[in-house]
C-alpha cells in the first residue's frame, strides 16, 4: 500500500518550549533516519526520566520528532522530545527550543510502519501539498529567535493512532507544520 493522507486540519498552539535532544545530519543511521536514537529513547526510558525531572505536565503528551530547516535546505536539525508550557526549565542533559504561538497545519499519514513508508520526505511533502490545496495554510518561515527563513515541522506519535494498527495493519502518523 502506498501512504494515504487521510485528514488535514488546523490546530492552534500557544507559545511552547520543546524539550528534548537535538540531532544533526551527522547523527543519521545507515537508513538515513534517526531510528537508532528513537530506540535509545524508548528502551532507555528517556521520556519518563525527562518528564519526571521537568515536573510540569507536557503540553499534550505525544512524543515528537521536531525538525527545523532553513529555506535554502541547510541547517537541518532533528529533535526528539515533548512540548511543554512556555518557560519550563529543561533538566540537565536536555536541550530546549522556544516556539511562538502559531497555527499548525496537521495531516494524518496512514500506512505501514514496518516498511518505513510513513516517514521522511515523500509523506511530509504529501501533507504539505494537501494543507495548501485544502486552504489550511502555508509554511511559516519566521520561527521567532531562529532567524528569518527558518521552518519548523514535526512528526507527532499520537496514541492510539500511531500505536494501534487498523484492520489493514496500518498506523497513522501526524505531520504538523507551523503555518501562516
Amino acid at each position: 500500500m502506498a501512504i494515504e493522507v487521510t485528514k488535514v486540519y488546523k490546530e492552534h498552539f500557544p507559545v511552547l518550549r520543546f524539550i528534548g535532544k537535538r540531532y544533526t545530519d551527522n547523527d543519521r543511521d545507515e537508513m538515513g533516519g534517526y531510528g537508532k536514537q528513537w530506540d535509545e529513547w524508548m528502551s532507555g526510558g528517556k521520556f519518563a526520566a525527562m518528564e519526571q525531572a521537568v515536573r510540569v505536565p507536557a503540553f499534550n503528551g505525544d512524543t515528537l520528532g521536531l525538525m527545523t530547516m532553513r529555506g535554502d535546505m541547510t541547517g537541518f536539525t532533528y529533535w526528539i522530545g515533548l512540548f511543554f508550557p512556555e518557560g519550563t526549565k529543561a533538566p540537565d542533559g536536555y536541550d530546549h527550543l522556544d516556539l511562538p504561538e502559531s497555527d499548525i497545519g496537521v495531516g494524518w499519514v496512514c500506512g505501514k510502519l514496518e516498511n518505513g513508508e510513513i516517514f521522511g520526505g515523500p509523506p511530509h511533502e504529501a501533507v504539505c501539498k494537501r494543507i495548501e490545496e485544502d486552504g489550511v495554510g502555508k509554511f511559516r518561515n519566521d520561527i521567532a529567535g531562529h532567524g528569518s527563513d527558518t521552518y519548523c515541522f514535526f512528526e507527532r506519535y499520537n496514541c492510539p493512532r500511531f500505536t494501534q494498527k487498523d484492520a489493514n495493519g496500518n498506523v497513522t502518523l501526524d505531520y504538523g507544520n507551523y503555518i501562516i
